[in-house]
């Protein structure tokens, strides 16, 4: 089976699913590890690792794709949904980007609606016209179709346009065939629910982590609103982060290396340096 099909398969078992944030290598692994059978290769924590900023449109797709690639080589197996942003363009650059993820292995893709260049500012996320965010998602299922690739549609539109305009693009959405969608931003259990409506019993999507000016269910509670997968973008990026600045600590300290780290022989596990001797054992020339 493809891994558009596996994750197709896995999206018609019932229950939850858990799909954690990763952005390199380590962290597919990590996920893999810990039985996780997807991850999102998310921008935010892609642009937090490549250029230790915000996600702010900065990392080019380019970027994203080397990241897929570490992504997709440390964790083959691990169902992949790829952060496609806004498409790097117009519609014929979203069909460029889905093409080139669902050759490479990608199972999902997402693709949203708002506008690039955004404003100089931190501040909302400005979207296309509704038609013209049509073409986008009419765009990305046509480009699917060489790879069968899963389309999720993303609408930013609800701080800036309001709940109605939100609802009424996951609807156009559903009718050009995207497989999963995203109410980015919904303000109450109430909006989650009509966004989960819109679809016509596709699977919906969440963002699960603590922040961000949104409603925030527990697990459970995302469940019975309605929705099929979680992520949780922050959930290995702010350890991660947290770790570093505790590892930079100790050093200040004067000491090898903090409390929190791991013994040398339980990282060398962790990066593989004993599967490569299995490995590499084979190829070893005699004596």
């Amino acid at each position: 089976m493809t891994p558009p099909d596996r994750l197709r398969a896995l999206l018609a078992e019932p229950g939850f699913v858990v799909m954690p944030a990763v952005w390199d290598g380590l962290s597919a692994k990590l996920a893999a590890g810990a039985g996780f059978r997807t991850a999102f290769l998310s921008g935010s924590c892609v642009a937090a690792s490549r250029l230790g900023g915000p996600d702010l449109d900065l990392v080019s797709f380019g970027e994203m794709f080397d990241s897929f690639t570490m992504v997709r080589n440390a964790a083959p197996e691990t169902l992949i949904l790829a952060d496609g942003d806004h498409g790097y363009g117009n519609a014929m650059n979203v069909q460029r980007v889905v093409r080139q993820y669902g050759r490479a292995g990608a199972a999902a893709v997402l693709i949203e609606d708002k506008i690039t260049p955004r404003a100089l500012t931190a501040a909302g996320k400005p979207c296309l016209p509704r038609q013209e965010a049509r073409m986008k998602i009419r765009a990305a299922v046509e480009a699917a179709r060489e790879s069968g690739i899963l389309v999720l549609a993303r609408t930013d539109c609800r701080p800036t346009q309001g709940i109605d305009e939100a609802v009424a693009r996951i609807e156009i959405f559903a009718e050009e065939g995207a497989d999963i969608f995203l109410l980015d931003s919904p303000a109450d259990a109430a909006e989650i629910r009509r966004a989960v409506a819109a679809t016509g019993g596709r699977p919906s999507f969440a963002v699960l982590s603590p922040g961000g000016a949104r409603a925030n269910p527990s697990r459970r509670e995302a469940e019975a609103l309605g929705f099929k997968i979680g992520t949780y973008p922050t959930a290995m990026l702010s350890p991660a982060v947290a770790g570093l600045q505790a590892g930079l600590a100790a050093l200040q300290a004067g000491a090898a290396e903090a409390a929190s780290a791991l013994p040398p022989a339980e990282l060398r596990t962790v990066l593989g340096y004993g599967d490569y001797d299995r490995e590499a054992a084979p190829f070893a020339p005699p004596g």
